[in-house]
């Protein structure tokens, strides 16, 4: 079988490519609350990966002594390890909150445009709560004090 449009390698570069139309690019759209939220689900997954690495060197550092847990102790309990610390549980928090809302919609739930809008703030709101209310509570477990 032959194919008229294809070159002798099997690619199309007897094709025209001016008269073939270009698909926008993302420049073109306007953000909205659904790909954003979208985007951000994707990257809080990597965050969370990055985050269970940092877990990992704690449990390793605990399991190695105390010299070494002294070190990731002093590492995590920086101000940069705590802001990490805080990015990281909030992509936490998002990734759960947003992984519900896929669950229900999994399930033929939330596709009105006016309910997509709502429950995506509905998680970004619930996921800044969540986060606030763990480090509160971790720091009244600790004593109250940073």
């Amino acid at each position: 079988m032959e194919f008229p449009n294809r070159d002798a390698q099997g690619g199309m570069s007897c094709v025209h490519r001016s008269s073939r139309p270009l698909s926008p690019h993302l420049q073109v759209y306007r953000p909205q609350i659904t790909s954003v939220l979208s985007i951000l689900h994707r990257g809080t997954g990597m965050m969370l990966t990055l985050g269970t690495l940092l877990l990992v060197y704690w449990l390793w550092a605990l399991a190695s002594g105390p010299s070494a847990y002294t070190d990731a102790q002093a590492i995590l309990g920086s101000w940069i390890g705590r802001v990490i610390l805080l990015v990281w549980s909030l992509a936490l928090f998002y990734h759960l909150c947003n992984g519900i809302r896929h669950l229900f919609w999994d399930v033929g739930l939330g596709f009105e445009l006016k309910t997509a809008y709502a429950s995506g703030w509905t998680v970004v709101i619930a996921s800044i709560a969540l986060t606030l209310l763990a480090w509160i509570a971790g720091y009244l477990m600790r004593g109250g004090g940073p």
